[in-house]
């Protein structure tokens, strides 16, 4: 097929009200050939012998594969542009209990009505919207300026309601204002056409007073790649954003070329919600070291679609209409994966406390009189003033900061004697200076342990919870269910709905999803005659086999290095007492990796042939080979 101009690559995860549903001009064999012809996977053929195009779009169970009528399509795009439009003035996410409410417009009828982010829409002029299409949930709510709409929220369990009267209300993309004098606040709804150019306006505005700029991604579902890539340029200058990989294994590289607009860090707000080109944007600060990402987990959606339409098949789409495909699957600067893992946040903090610790990190440089500030070296530094940490304000925020340093971080405090007059403090200690709480996100029992490093590092992130939720007893061993739930934790998997895959696992046991997700991943399996066998202890080679598959999912290096393993590499001698089927597997994890050097690294904790294969694996050996396998495939942000 010719394509005669080049489609508009995506990655986002928005929500449009759609007006019409006539009928379908793209017929189903020619959806059938864009589909074969440009999805990611291979499809199954039972999915192109689907009778409809409404039933072969549902059997490949692809959410962000969609097609769009031409009044849907230009409501698609106008959603990622600055837009005018008639309703209440919220940002929503759809989920299984209704309409999550991200962001709040300022000056529109739900601030009036008091909704804020995290309430949850349930009821729309007393119509359920729990399970409803989010296009059909959003078109309820929008109508005719100056009509009423009655909307029912639940909010900490309780229910709520309002009677709204809808308004036009101006959603811009990116808008900026200037927070103290020094701080630059750059609010991004979505990427796209318009954003640069805001992010642009705003920084040449407050540029010369601004020390610290904070880019609120809360809620950005995504948009436009190329929009990202460039307004992540503002902060990291020209350079490689990321990558794209196709259907064949081909990479394409996709660079900005604007110079930096900025040399002051840049703190970026990240939560459940940020998807798609927003956690591209937030890896991108990360790994050019533009500033730092705190919140919680992001969304973890790491494939891109492309938009056909009439202007690259016009003979598909005569009328306006659109078909998405997912084309792409992404990778950022680094070689790392956002998809399903999302991006881990320097601060993993409570959503409801980021932007005032946030703040709290923009205390600005004390200079030689630095008495009343700490200092947190983060890829940058950071100063907090003493005054503002013990304001009954921010002493919440100050008790989330603290909990969340992981310990490879360093915190300092000042001592009034010059630049060079700062003593070392810890996190327990300046939360007794100001009064507040300190949550030791770490363990009781690992200090003893060779991997405790390890273990309290994943602890800070929030990726291991131990047993007890105190302890973590690392010289135990661990079943194949605990496992399957520690590595669903460690990669943010969504909980899969439907029947198990395994005749021994239930899906209302404790572990039950886990295992399902992983196995949808493709790290597990069973026994090959239905069986999972849950309670079994996972032995070291099955332990290597399942991290190394994951370290392949993770980035694209591992990934390519498996495709192209050395002839000879499977018969040296230290793999010879592990069983064939895991060899490739062990040689991944044990020589695809160099150093800054060119030395080789193994991500084990022993040497290869020191490690009995069969034995149980230790749940200290598990949480240290995770660690290494997430720092090596820069999942990690230390």
């Amino acid at each position: 097929m010719h394509h005669r101009r080049p489609a508009r690559l995506l990655s986002g995860i928005l929500i449009c009200s759609f007006l019409a549903f006539p009928a379908q001009a793209l017929t189903l064999d020619q959806a059938k050939v864009l589909l074969e012809e440009n999805y990611i996977d291979s499809i199954h053929q039972d999915v192109l012998d689907q009778p409809t195009l409404d039933a072969l779009l549902e059997a490949l169970g692809d959410r962000y594969t969609q097609y769009f009528t031409a009044e849907e399509y230009a409501q698609f795009l106008a959603s990622m542009e600055d837009e005018e439009l008639v309703g209440i003035g919220v940002v929503s996410q759809s989920t299984e209990e209704g309409l999550v409410v991200s962001r709040v417009l300022d000056g529109s009828p739900a601030l009036a009505a008091g909704l804020q982010a995290g309430d949850v829409l349930t009821h729309v002029d007393g119509q359920s919207v729990v399970g409803m299409a989010p296009e059909a949930a959003v078109a309820l709510i929008q109508g005719e300026e100056g009509t009423q709409v009655e909307l029912r929220w639940l909010r900490d369990g309780h229910v709520r309601s309002a009677v709204l009267t809808r308004t036009k209300v101006v959603v811009p993309s990116t808008s900026t204002t200037l927070v103290d004098g020094h701080i630059g606040y750059l609010d991004c709804t979505t990427f796209g056409d318009d954003t640069y150019g805001h992010i642009q306006e705003g920084i040449a505005a407050y540029k010369p007073s601004v020390d610290h700029w904070i880019m609120d991604l809360r809620g950005n579902g995504g948009g436009l790649t190329d929009a990202a890539v460039k307004a992540a340029s503002a902060f990291t200058g020209s350079g490689t954003i990321g990558y794209l990989r196709d259907s064949a294994d081909q990479y394409t590289a996709f660079r900005a070329s604007t110079d930096t607009l900025t040399i002051e860090p840049v703190i970026v707000l990240v939560d459940e919600h940020t998807a798609s080109s927003s956690e591209l944007f937030s890896a991108a600060i990360r790994d050019r070291n533009a500033g730092i990402v705190i919140g919680g987990r992001t969304y973890g959606k790491g494939v891109a679609q492309t938009l056909f339409d009439q202007r690259t098949e016009p003979d598909c789409f005569p009328d306006g209409d659109a078909l998405k495909i997912t084309t792409h699957r992404f990778f950022t600067s680094s070689g790392s994966t956002t998809d399903t893992i999302g991006v881990i946040p320097h601060l993993l903090v409570d959503d409801r406390q980021t932007e005032n610790v946030a703040y709290l990190l923009c205390g600005g440089t004390p200079g030689a009189a630095n008495t009343g500030y700490y200092r947190l070296d983060l890829k940058w530094r950071w100063y907090i003033s003493k005054e503002t940490a013990s304001d009954p304000a921010y002493q919440t925020a100050f008790a989330e900061l603290l909990s969340a340093l992981p310990p490879t971080a360093k915190l300092w405090e000042g001592t009034g004697k010059g630049n060079d007059g700062w003593k070392s403090i810890s996190p327990r200690t300046a939360a007794q200076e100001c009064g507040v709480s300190y949550e030791d996100r770490s363990f009781d029992d690992t200090a003893d342990s060779p991997y405790a490093q390890a273990i309290d590092l994943l602890a800070s992130y929030g990726i291991l919870s131990g047993v007890d939720g105190v302890s973590y007893r690392p010289e135990e061993g661990l079943s194949r269910a605990e496992l399957s739930v520690l590595l669903a934790v460690a990669l943010n998997c969504n909980v899969p709905s439907g029947d198990s895959a395994f005749s021994d696992v239930s899906m209302d046991s404790w572990y039950g999803p886990a295992v399902n997700a992983l196995a949808k991943l493709g790290l597990v399996s069973g026994d090959g005659k239905g069986a999972f066998h849950p309670d079994d202890p996972v032995t070291h080679q099955e332990l290597c086999s399942i991290l190394a598959r994951m370290a392949r999912m993770l980035n694209m290096d591992f990934y390519d290095k498996a495709r192209q393993i050395p002839a000879d590499a499977l018969s040296d001698a230290a793999l010879s007492a592990w069983p064939g089927w895991v060899r490739s597997d062990l040689w991944l994890l044990t020589e695809s990796q160099t150093g800054f050097f060119g030395n080789t690294i193994s991500l084990l904790w022993d040497e290869t042939d020191a490690i009995q294969p069969a034995a149980s694996a230790t749940r200290g050996e598990a949480a240290y080979l995770l660690y290494q396998v997430l720092e090596a495939a820069d999942e990690l942000p230390v």
